[in-house]
């Protein structure tokens, strides 16, 4: 039975969006970790935003407040993104839409400050595949702080044809960067690299390091054309100047949400299925990228399980989410470790300085009944590391059963182990994060249930114990995250806005 890529984006039609809000707007941050720069909070992509006044018990007080209020139009899978300059007590929520246009929000009011329209997007009928219509920005956008600047990439309808072009906006007020935007294919063509705009898709987050911007492409549900796995890197201050790296074998998208990650020093990247390779060549892997995004065939830096043809002939990519860097301490001992989940529901944990090549695991389990598609999100645990997913748990505990949000424990050793630490009762398709008071004290679980029981979920962190759920709330889609910003919750949904306090 083959497995669909549509569910990571949904199959559905968005209007408009929807944020939602929580807290109050004080926090002693400084800006720049107030702000939520891109997926996931930091380029690691752990999901753990530091809140300083969501404790457990204040968690428990939750209550519906009406007096934020967004509406614009245009479909949402991107997250939101919060901004803020210094010396400001309120930001800017970021919006990117489908319909190829960006939002600027007040952060307390949900008033507009701005809008840019990036052109118009494409028409599904004018692809060869895919399941979202209209095709424009879907890939997480990402802000470089010290340039006030917000990059991202959207299929744009052109005379040729659809256009995967990237963006540079100033935060100020949406307007063009100097040299931006980049075509894609026209900057592959320059370096002898041939790139198929129709045929690929954006729908990883990008991210920033060491003054480039990296783009992850895949293929469009229904695995059609002459499509590859690509990263894409452009320099902030030169952004003709590519580099890029790309699947050998038809296939391999890099399709996760979560797109890229990093520890700092390099990039990690998850490949899908390819098609019609005898020999293995970069599908269902997970690649430890250099900056200068140059390909080596040294088996420290790539993994593949053993068994990549058959996941390639059954569709069970194990590029359904983001490598996760974590680094695990147990007993005084510290692992630099990366998490890869799959499609067939198994979790491989690698050696972050040795990827290990085919078959070369630390440690395999499996934990989910079901697919793994979405981003996960990590947290500390007093021995070892939580990591949190949105699947059917293999070894739940009898009293946490038929929930779709499961908590693994990770233990440094040698091997290191993986367990099940405790599962939700959440009924739908939400990517959690992690709410910490300063990292690791307080620690809750924050899930939607998208397209499933609509309400948003709160569990203790290092035991399960259910702390808040919602009355059910209109226009969630699949694998929506939250953010965090001054200790408020924003979420994109479609039709209206929640806030809720305590």
């Amino acid at each position: 039975m083959r497995l669909p890529k549509h569910v990571l984006l949904g199959a559905q039609s968005i209007s408009v969006a929807t944020l939602l809000v929580l807290g109050s707007a004080t926090s002693p941050a400084q800006s720049q970790e107030a702000s939520v720069l891109t997926y996931h909070w930091k380029p690691d992509r752990s999901g753990n935003f530091i809140a300083p006044a969501l404790t457990w018990a204040n968690a428990r007080s939750v209550h519906l407040d009406q007096e934020f209020r967004a509406q614009f139009s245009g479909h949402i899978y991107a997250q939101p993104l919060y901004w803020e300059q210094p010396g400001q007590q309120s930001g800017t929520i970021i919006v990117a839409t489908e319909s190829d246009e960006v939002f600027a929000l007040d952060s307390i009011t949900g008033q507009q400050r701005w809008k840019r329209s990036l052109g118009n997007p494409i028409a599904r009928d004018d692809l060869p595949c895919g399941d979202i219509d209209p095709l424009g920005i879907t890939g997480t956008p990402v802000i470089d702080a010290s340039k006030q600047a917000l990059y991202l990439s959207a299929l744009v309808e052109q005379p040729n044809g659809p256009s995967h072009l990237v963006f540079g906006l100033s935060l100020s007020d949406g307007s063009l960067l100097s040299g931006w935007p980049v075509d894609v294919a026209d900057a592959l063509r320059a370096n002898a690299q041939r790139f198929n705009p129709r045929t690929q898709n954006q729908r990883g987050a990008l991210t920033i390091l060491d003054g480039m911007v990296y783009v992850p492409l895949g293929g469009h549900f229904g695995d059609c054309g002459d499509y590859h796995g690509w990263v894409v890197g452009f320099p902030l201050d030169k952004p003709q100047s590519v580099r890029a790296w790309s699947t050998r074998a038809r296939g391999g998208g890099i399709w996760a949400p979560g797109g890229i990650s990093s520890d700092g020093h390099s990039l990690y990247v998850a490949t899908g299925n390819t098609f019609g390779a005898d020999t293995w060549s970069d599908g269902e892997a997970v690649f430890r990228l250099a900056l200068d995004l140059r390909r080596t065939d040294q088996k420290q830096d790539f993994f593949a399980p053993s068994n990549w043809r058959t996941l390639d002939n059954r569709d069970a990519d194990l590029g359904g989410t983001n490598p996760l860097p974590i680094d695990v301490t147990t007993n005084g001992t510290t692992q630099s470790l990366v998490l890869a989940l799959g499609k067939d529901g198994h979790a491989y944990l690698l050696d972050r300085a040795n990827l290990g090549g085919i078959g070369g695991q630390l440690a395999e389990r499996r934990v989910s009944e079901e697919p793994i598609r979405t981003a996960p999100a990590t947290f500390p645990a007093t021995d070892g590391a939580f990591v949190a997913f949105q699947g059917e748990g293999t070894d739940c505990p009898s009293h946490q059963r038929d929930g779709d949000l499961t908590v693994l424990h990770i233990r440094a050793g040698s091997p290191p182990t993986i367990t099940t630490a405790w599962c939700g009762a959440v009924g739908g398709r939400g990517s959690p994060i992690v709410t910490t008071t300063d990292g690791h004290s307080n620690p809750i679980v924050w899930m939607l249930g998208a397209e499933g029981d609509d309400r948003l979920h709160a569990f203790r962190g290092d035991t399960g114990e259910p702390l808040f759920t919602s009355e059910a709330l209109t226009g969630l889609r699949r694998f929506q995250t939250l953010i965090v910003a001054r200790n408020r919750i924003y979420v994109g949904a479609d039709g209206h806005v929640y806030a809720f306090g305590f």
